[in-house]
C-alpha cells in the first residue's frame, strides 16, 4: 500500500497572498520546482477580497497544464473602515478564509498525495488548518532574509522595549545585517497601537511553528543573514535560500499594451544612457512629490523612461490592491513638460514591460521603490540603482541596498520629499559619475553571483532540491 502511494504524483498547496507582488515569485518558484522534478503538482489557493482578479487570472492561465489554482470565496469586508491599512487587509483576508480553505484542502486531499502547505508571512492563521489535516507546513518568505529575520525577532524586541520603535535611541542589530533604526522598521510598526502591528506582531510569533521557511535570496546576496539563520538558532526552523526567482517575461501581465512603445524608443537610445523611473505596482506619490519628479527628471538632462501614475496625497499603496490608476496620470504633470522632455524621455501610463526594460542594453539605471522583486530583477539584469522606498518593508530594503553599495540613496528633506535639486542631483550621480560606476560595477559583480547559485550546482538550486526531496518522501496519510 505504502509502495502505491508514493507512486501517486506529490502535490504542494501554496496560500498565496493577494497581490501581483506577491503571486509572482511563488509562481517562478512553482515553475522552477517543476523543471527539476516534473514529477510535482502545484496548486495554489488565493484567498480574494474583492479586488480585481484580471491581472492574476491573466498570468495564472499561461502557466503549465501540471500548475493549477483555485480563488477561495470571497471575504466580506463590510465591517471594515475605508482607511484600514493594507497589512490588516491581507491578514483578514487570511483568517476570514480559513474555514474555505478547509474545506477545498480537504477535497484535495481526497482525490491527490498532498505533501506539504506553503503559506505567505501574511498566511500562518492557516497552520492550524495543515494541523488537523497533518499535512506539513511551509512558510514562502517573498522578500529578503533580513525581513524573516526581523520577523524572528520582534516578538523578542516587543517584550523588551515599551515605546514606539521610531523612538529607539539604538538601532536595532539583527545578526548577520546591517543596523536598522526604528524609523526604517516596516510600516506597521510605526505605531504600535494600531490593529496592523497587532497583526504583523501575532503572525510573527507563528513563523516558528513553520516546518521549514523557504527565502527569495540566495547566499550571494545576503550572506551575514542566511547564515546566521540557517545555522545560529535551533528554535528557528531549517530555512532553505531559493532565490533569486523572478519572472522571465512581462507578456502575461499587459491588459492593454504590449509594451512595443517602450521597447521601440529604448532601441533609438544609446547604449545605457536611460535611467528607468518605476515605483513598482502598487507605489504613487503625492501631487507634491510628482510635480519635483518631473522637474527634477528634466533638471537632470538625463535620458529616461518613466512610468507615471495618478498621484495620492493620502497613500503611498494607494494602487496595491488595483492594477491600474483610475485618472489619466498625465494631467498632473507640470504644465508643458511633456513638450519639453520630448524625445529625451518617454512617459507611459501606468504599466510597462519591467523586465523587458531592465534587460534592454539602452536601460543603465533604476530609479525603484525598494520593492523586493523589483530589487532581484534589477540584481539578476546588472542594472544600478536609485533607491527611493515608499510604503510596507521597503525602507529596510533600502537600508541594506545602500550598505550593500548597489543603490545610491536620495536626500528626503524633514517632510519626507525628496526635491527637484537633489533629484537632478542623485540621477546626474548615478547615470554619469564617479560614484555611480561604483555602484554600476558592484552591482554587475552581484549578477553573476545571482546567476551562479541557480546553476544545476548552485547553492539555490541545492536548496530547492533539499526541500522538494523532503516533500517527496513525507509519510502521506490517506484523508
Amino acid at each position: 500500500m505504502e509502495k502505491e502511494i508514493h507512486q501517486i504524483p506529490p502535490r504542494i498547496v501554496i496560500l498565496v497572498t493577494p497581490g501581483m507582488g506577491h503571486l509572482i515569485p511563488v509562481i517562478e518558484f512553482a515553475k522552477r520546482l517543476i523543471s527539476f522534478y516534473p514529477d510535482f503538482l502545484v496548486t495554489f489557493f488565493i484567498p480574494t477580497d474583492g479586488s480585481s482578479v484580471k491581472a492574476q487570472k491573466k498570468v495564472l492561465n499561461s502557466l503549465p497544464k501540471f500548475i493549477t489554482y483555485m480563488f477561495l470565496p470571497q471575504v466580506n469586508f463590510d465591517d471594515l473602515s475605508d482607511d484600514v491599512k493594507a497589512e490588516t487587509r491581507m491578514c483578514l483576508t487570511f483568517s476570514r478564509s480559513l474555514s474555505s480553505l478547509r474545506v477545498a484542502l480537504k477535497d484535495i486531499m481526497g482525490s491527490s498525495r498532498v505533501v506539504a502547505l506553503v503559506v505567505d508571512s501574511f498566511g500562518t492563521d492557516a497552520f492550524d488548518v495543515a494541523k488537523e489535516l497533518d499535512l506539513p507546513h511551509y512558510i514562502f518568505i517573498t522578500s529578503s532574509a533580513m525581513w524573516l529575520a526581523f520577523l524572528l525577532e520582534l516578538p523578542k524586541l516587543d517584550a523588551i522595549y515599551s515605546g514606539e520603535y521610531k523612538d529607539m535611541p539604538e538601532p536595532l542589530k539583527l545578526p548577520g545585517c546591517v543596523p536598522l533604526h526604528g524609523i526604517d522598521f516596516v510600516d506597521p510598526c510605526q505605531d504600535r497601537m494600531n490593529e496592523a502591528y497587532k497583526w504583523l506582531l501575532h503572525l510573527s510569533k507563528r513563523h516558528s511553528y513553520a516546518d521549514g521557511i523557504l527565502v527569495n535570496s540566495s547566499i550571494d546576496i545576503e550572506p551575514g543573514c542566511l547564515k546566521v539563520l540557517q545555522d545560529g538558532n535551533p528554535d528557528t526552523p531549517p530555512v532553505y535560500a531559493v532565490g533569486p526567482l523572478i519572472r522571465t517575461c512581462d507578456d502575461a501581465n499587459s491588459e492593454e499594451t504590449d509594451g512595443s512603445e517602450c521597447l521601440k524608443w529604448l532601441d533609438g537610445q544609446p547604449l545605457g544612457s536611460v535611467l528607468f523611473v518605476s515605483f513598482g505596482s502598487g507605489g504613487t506619490l503625492s501631487n507634491e512629490q510628482l510635480t519635483e519628479l518631473a522637474i527634477g527628471l528634466e533638471m537632470s538632462e538625463q535620458r529616461f523612461l518613466w512610468v507615471v501614475k495618478s498621484p495620492s496625497d493620502t497613500a503611498a499603496n494607494a494602487t496595491y490592491f488595483s492594477a491600474h490608476s483610475v485618472k489619466d496620470p498625465f494631467g498632473f504633470l507640470p504644465k508643458g513638460f511633456l513638450e519639453r522632455t520630448k524625445g529625451i524621455g518617454l512617459v507611459v501610463s501606468s504599466w510597462a514591460p519591467q523586465i523587458q526594460i531592465l534587460s534592454h542594453g539602452s536601460t543603465g539605471g533604476f530609479l525603484m521603490h525598494c520593492g523586493w522583486n523589483s530589487t532581484l530583477e534589477s540584481i539578476v539584469h546588472g542594472v544600478p540603482l536609485i533607491g527611493w522606498p515608499l510604503y510596507a518593508e521597503q525602507k529596510m530594503n533600502a537600508v541594506m541596498l545602500y550598505d550593500m553599495k548597489i543603490a545610491l540613496k536620495p536626500k528626503f528633506d524633514v517632510n519626507g520629499l525628496v526635491r527637484r535639486e537633489d533629484i537632478a542631483q542623485v540621477v546626474k550621480t548615478l547615470m554619469d559619475g564617479e560614484e555611480g560606476m561604483k555602484v554600476r560595477n558592484k552591482i554587475e559583480e552581484l549578477k553573476c553571483a545571482a546567476v551562479a547559485v541557480l546553476r544545476e550546482n548552485g547553492s539555490s538550486t541545492k536548496s530547492l532540491c533539499k526541500v522538494a526531496l523532503k516533500w517527496k518522501n513525507h509519510n502521506y496519510k490517506y484523508q
